[in-house]
């Protein structure tokens, strides 16, 4: 669902008509923090239920929500991430590549090195450290594991800038043609690429209109009630209607039907963010806290989940796959959380704060206790 009408002089003006009084932390309404830790649970869960599912042999309950999400699950965190890309995108090369490049490949290049640590045996199967610095080596040019997600943002944040003086229909239009292309076979790196582009550039071009759209909801919350309801209906039919075709399983992976889906799916997202705002409460502060440290849940996650899997597997402590696989999603996003906070006013603040030595321009002083990843 994307705007129609994009004209140049709207689309390339999210840095200035986002709303809000203009201090860095305030454009960060908070809507966005609730979608985005939303989309970072589900992102888990997703890891978490298959991975159980697996270790298990069957499936569970939310195994539903999984598939359920599977449209817009990752297009909205793409969009969320693209909204504010406009505050820097005309700024200088140097203070660009500190923000938006510099940021994204430390966190990448340094927890590429502690997953490949933990994973060190099964990496090299008894090949020696040579192995170990060929796999270190291959992760530059394909992103590895989970880390794909970080890996992108950079990319996606320097091939905006550069497309910026194409003309939004264009640069949009291509973005979507991309989405589209049948990719069976390619790389991962290829194929994320092109499946996810879009949603960065559509967060891009359209932030103040879904900034206005999530003003809208807040105004008018009983008729986005009903949209959302009539958008859930619509998500679930396509998304577990099978097709009996190996590269296109759902109606809801088809060409064209996952873009739709995906856009629809991801402003159903904003308009989440915008009613659980509105309502406040613990399931708002508590998702309003993942959000605003998504990036230490995503970072960190992997082992939590990876040990607690196992354990339960192994113990056969909880039987039911659904069950199993809550308790593992709840784990994987807590520990995490609670590691962060741990190390916030420590030497190793440096697995979630960037240090100033690896800072090529002047790190603005904080104005809040959120680390520099969670932003």
């Amino acid at each position: 669902m994307l705007v129609p009408g994009l004209r140049r002089s709207a689309a390339l003006a999210p840095a200035t008509q986002i709303p809000g009084p203009g201090a860095e932390e305030a454009l960060r309404l908070a809507w966005v923090d609730v979608a985005k830790g939303l989309c970072i649970v589900l992102v888990v869960m997703m890891h978490s239920t298959l991975g159980t599912g697996n270790e298990m042999g069957g499936e569970g309950f939310l195994h539903n929500v999984v598939a359920f999400a599977k449209p817009f699950r990752i297009p909205d965190f793409f969009l969320l991430s693209g909204l504010f890309v406009g505050r820097v995108i005309d700024r200088d090369w140097r203070l660009f590549a500190d923000r938006r490049v510099v940021h994204f490949a430390y966190f990448y290049l340094l927890w590429v090195l502690i997953q490949s640590a933990v994973k060190y045996g099964q990496i090299v199967d008894g090949a020696g450290p040579g192995a170990f610095l060929a796999h270190l080596a291959h992760a530059l040019v394909e992103p590895y594991s989970t880390l794909w997600f970080i890996y992108l943002l950079a990319v996606f944040s320097v091939l905006t800038k550069l497309l910026r003086g194409l003309h939004p229909a264009l640069l949009l239009g291509g973005a979507a043609l991309l989405q589209s292309l049948p990719l069976d076979g390619y790389s991962d790196l290829v194929t994320e690429f092109c499946g996810r582009y879009v949603w960065f550039v559509a967060g891009y071009l359209f932030a103040a209109r879904i900034f206005r759209f999530a003003d809208l909801v807040r105004r008018r919350p009983r008729a986005a009630l009903g949209g959302l309801a009539a958008w859930a209906v619509v998500n679930g039919l396509f998304a577990f209607t099978g097709t009996g075709h190996e590269t296109y399983p759902t109606l809801a992976s088809l060409p064209l039907v996952s873009l739709a889906l995906g856009g629809a799916g991801a402003l159903a997202i904003v308009a989440v963010g915008a009613l659980l705002t509105l309502a406040g409460g613990p399931l708002t502060a508590a998702l309003r806290a993942c959000g605003e440290r998504s990036i230490v849940i995503y970072l960190a996650f992997f082992l939590p989940m990876a040990a607690t899997r196992t354990l339960i597997v192994k113990t056969g402590a909880i039987a039911d796959i659904g069950l199993a696989s809550l308790v593992v999603t709840l784990i994987a996003v807590l520990v995490p959380l609670a590691i962060e906070r741990v190390v916030r006013h420590t030497p190793l603040v440096f697995l979630f704060r960037r240090p100033a030595a690896f800072h090529i321009v002047a790190e603005t002083p904080p104005r809040s206790a959120r680390t520099e990843a969670a932003r």
